[in-house]
C-alpha cells in the first residue's frame, strides 16, 4: 500500500514539475502580450481629459464624458463618423464575403500534382504577404499613376488620350482596396487550409477512390466538408474584428481624392490624433470600437457554442 502511495506521489510530483516547465516556456508570450495589448489600456484614461500635449495628464482638464457626448450631439461629428462607419462596414463585408476563397485557392493548390510548379505558387502567392504596404503602394505607383507604366503603354498603343486616374480617384476605391487585399493576403490565408487538408484520413479518399469517384467528387465531398469546421472558425474570427480593417493599406493609398471613401475607422482615428491633434476624442473612438468588438466577439462565441457545441475562446 505505502508502495502504491509513494507511486502516485512520485506522479504527481513529476506532472507539477512538467507542468511548471511548460509555464516558463510560456512565460515570455504571456509577458509580451500584457506588455503590448493590456498595458497600453491605461491609455483610455486620456478619453475623459481635454489632453492638450506636452502637458501631463494632471495638468489637464478633467471633462468626463464630454468626447462620446461629442460624438452624438455634434452634426458634422455624426455626418462624418457615419460616413467613416459605412466604409468600415462595406470593407469587413467584402472582407468576409471573399474569405471563402482562400479555402478554394487551398483546394485548387493541393490538386496540383507537380511538387515543383505547387511549391512555386504556393511561394509566389505567399511572398505578398512579407511585402510592406509602403512597398507595394510604390509599386501602385510606378504601375498605375498618371505617368506609370501602364498609362503609358496604353497613351503608346493609342488606347487612350488622357491618363486613367487609376490611384488619384475616388472611382470604385472599395473595389480596389478589396483587390489589393486580396493579392496581398490570398496565398498566406491558404496555409492553415493546407495544413487541415494534411490531416485529412487518407483512408477516406481510398475509400472514394474504390467506389468510383473522381477527383472533383472527393473535392466536393471529403475535402470541403472537412474544411468547413476550420472555415467557420476563421469566419467567426472575422466577424468578431468587424471593426478591426487596419491602417497601413488605407493610410499609404489615401489622398485629397479618395478620403471620403476610403477613410475607414482605424484610420480615422490616426487622422483624428495625428492630424487633428484631438488625441482625446479619437482616444474615446478608439476605446468604443474596442468595446464593440469585445462585443462581437462575445456573441460569435454565443453563436460557436449554439451552432457547434464548442466556443472559439
Amino acid at each position: 500500500m505505502s508502495e502504491v502511495t509513494n507511486t502516485k506521489d512520485n506522479h504527481i510530483g513529476k506532472s507539477k514539475s512538467v507542468g511548471f516547465k511548460y509555464f516558463l516556456c510560456i512565460l515570455p508570450f504571456i509577458i509580451l502580450v500584457f506588455l503590448f495589448s493590456y498595458f497600453p489600456l491605461h491609455g483610455w484614461i486620456y478619453a475623459f481629459y481635454d489632453y492638450k500635449p506636452p502637458r501631463s495628464l494632471s495638468q489637464c482638464e478633467f471633462v468626463g464624458l464630454k468626447w462620446f457626448k461629442m460624438l452624438v450631439s455634434n452634426p458634422t461629428q455624426v455626418k462624418q463618423l457615419v460616413q467613416v462607419l459605412k466604409n468600415t462596414f462595406v470593407m469587413s463585408l467584402l472582407g468576409i464575403a471573399t474569405s471563402i476563397l482562400p479555402l478554394f485557392f487551398a483546394v485548387f493548390l493541393n490538386e496540383i500534382k507537380n511538387k515543383k510548379f505547387k511549391s512555386f505558387v504556393q511561394t509566389f502567392t505567399t511572398l505578398p504577404n512579407f511585402i510592406s504596404w509602403v512597398l507595394v503602394f510604390s509599386v501602385a505607383f510606378a504601375l498605375f499613376s498618371s505617368n506609370g507604366m501602364v498609362n503609358t503603354f496604353l497613351h503608346q498603343m493609342g488606347c487612350i488620350k488622357t491618363p486613367i486616374k487609376f490611384l488619384d480617384s475616388d472611382s470604385y476605391t472599395y473595389l480596389k482596396m478589396l483587390l489589393w487585399g486580396l493579392w496581398k493576403g490570398l496565398g498566406w490565408g491558404s496555409i492553415i487550409y493546407l495544413a487541415s487538408i494534411a490531416s485529412i484520413d487518407q483512408e477516406l479518399y481510398e475509400a472514394a477512390s474504390i467506389d468510383g469517384a473522381g477527383r472533383f467528387q472527393k473535392i466536393l465531398y471529403i475535402t470541403i466538408p472537412e474544411l468547413l469546421p476550420t472555415f467557420f472558425v476563421m469566419l467567426m474570427m472575422a466577424v468578431s474584428n468587424f471593426l478591426n480593417n487596419g491602417m497601413d493599406q488605407y493610410f499609404v493609398f489615401q489622398n485629397s481624392f479618395n478620403k471620403e471613401h476610403i477613410q475607414v475607422l482605424d484610420l480615422y482615428v490616426y487622422n483624428i490624433g495625428m492630424t487633428g491633434s484631438s488625441y482625446s476624442l479619437a482616444t474615446a473612438i478608439s476605446m468604443l470600437k474596442s468595446i464593440v468588438s469585445i462585443a462581437l466577439l462575445s456573441l460569435c462565441n454565443v453563436v460557436s457554442k449554439l451552432t457547434r457545441g464548442e466556443t472559439i475562446v
